[in-house]
C-alpha cells in the first residue's frame, strides 16, 4: 500500500508567519525608514515633502564634525558603559566561581541568585527615584552616613558634580545588570562538561587553576554573547540618565539615545538629524561587534582550518598534476 507523505515545512511557516509579519512592520519597516530620512531633510512636526538632499551625507557629517553636543552625547555613552561594565563582569565572574565552586558546595543559591538578579527587574523609574533620594542634597541618607564616618565635613551635593554624577549613573547601570550577567555565565559553566572538572580535580589542580584553564577558555562564546549585548545596551542608554539627572549636570551624562531623541522630539523636530545619529550608532555598534567576534575567535580552531583548507588545495594540484602527466 502506499503512503502519503506528510510535509511538515508548511506548518512551521505557518506558525512562523505572525512574528515575521509583526517583524515586518513594526520593526524591519521603521529601521529601512529611518535609514531612507537620514539622507532627507525632513523636519518639523507639520508634514511636508521631504527630498534627499544635494549631499545626501550632509547630516551624517554635520553630527560627526560640526556638532559637538553629539559627540559629547557618544563620549559620555562610551565612558558611562567602560564604567559599568568592567566591575560588572569582573564582579560576575566571581560569582559565578563562587557559586559553581564543586568543593565549596554551596546551599541555599537560589535565594542568593534571586537577590543579586532583582535590581535586574525593578523598573528604572523607582531606581531613578530610590536615588535620588539616597543623594538628596543637603539632608540625604548618603550624606548623613558620610558625616557620621567622618569623611565630609559638610553636605555635598554630588549629583551637581559631574564626576560623581558620572559616577553615580555608571553604579546605578551596575548594580541593575550584574546579577543577570552573573546568571547567563552560571549557565554557561553548567554546560560545560563535568568529567572536566572531575578530571582537573583528580590531577591536583586548584580551584583557581580549573577557573582560568578550564572555566573560562570554555566561556568563550558566553562571554562574546555577554560582551556584545553589554555593548549594544551601553550605547542604547538611556532609562537612568533621562529619569535621574536629565541628562545633568552640564550634559555630562546626556547619553547618544537621549540626544537622538532630544532631536526628534524637541525643539525644531530635526528628524533627519536623528536618524543619521541612529545610523551612526547602527554602523558603530555593528563595527564593534565585528571586532570583537574577531578578537575572542578560537584561534586554534581558525588555524586548523585554515591548514586544512592549504592540505585540500594542494590535495587538488597534486591531483591535477597526475591527471596532466597521464
Amino acid at each position: 500500500m502506499r503512503r502519503n507523505k506528510v510535509s511538515y515545512s508548511k506548518y512551521g511557516y505557518i506558525f512562523s508567519a505572525p512574528f515575521l509579519l509583526a517583524f515586518a512592520v513594526f520593526s524591519l519597516y521603521p529601521i529601512l525608514y529611518t535609514a531612507v530620512i537620514g539622507f532627507t531633510d525632513m523636519k518639523g512636526i507639520i508634514p511636508k515633502p521631504i527630498h534627499i538632499l544635494d549631499n545626501p551625507f550632509q547630516n551624517f557629517s554635520d553630527l560627526l564634525f560640526d556638532n559637538p553636543s553629539f559627540r559629547k552625547a557618544m563620549s559620555n555613552t562610551v565612558l558611562l558603559w567602560i564604567l559599568n561594565f568592567i566591575p560588572q563582569i569582573v564582579l560576575a565572574l566571581l560569582l559565578t566561581a563562587w557559586f559553581t565552586n564543586r568543593r565549596l558546595n554551596i546551599r541555599g543559591q537560589g535565594a542568593f541568585k534571586i537577590l543579586l538578579y532583582m535590581p535586574n527587574i525593578i523598573t528604572a523609574s523607582t531606581i531613578a527615584v530610590l536615588f535620588s533620594s539616597l543623594f538628596a542634597y543637603p539632608m540625604g541618607p548618603i550624606n548623613s552616613l558620610f558625616q557620621t564616618l567622618g569623611w565630609i565635613d559638610a553636605p555635598v551635593n554630588f549629583l551637581a558634580d559631574k564626576s560623581t554624577a558620572r559616577g553615580v549613573v555608571a553604579f546605578i547601570q551596575f548594580w541593575m545588570w550584574y546579577g543577570n550577567t552573573m546568571i547567563i555565565l552560571v549557565a554557561g559553566v553548567l554546560g560545560i562538561n563535568p568529567a572536566l572538572f572531575e578530571a582537573a580535580a583528580i590531577d591536583g589542580a586548584s580551584g583557581t587553576q580549573i577557573f582560568f584553564r578550564i572555566t573560562l577558555p570554555s566561556l568563550r562564546t558566553i562571554l562574546l554573547y555577554t560582551l556584545i549585548t553589554s555593548m549594544i545596551g551601553g550605547l542604547q542608554m538611556f532609562d537612568i540618565p533621562q529619569l535621574f539627572l536629565l541628562g545633568g549636570p552640564d550634559d555630562a551624562t546626556t547619553t547618544t539615545s537621549m540626544f537622538i531623541y532630544g532631536q526628534a522630539f524637541k525643539g525644531s523636530y530635526l528628524y533627519n538629524r536623528a536618524a543619521a545619529a541612529s545610523m551612526i550608532m547602527f554602523v558603530i555598534a555593528g563595527v564593534l561587534s565585528g571586532l570583537l567576534f574577531y578578537l575572542m575567535r578560537d584561534r586554534d580552531a581558525a588555524k586548523f582550518k585554515k591548514e586544512e583548507k592549504l592540505r585540500r588545495k594542494a590535495a587538488m594540484a597534486a591531483a591535477r598534476g597526475a591527471e596532466h602527466h597521464a
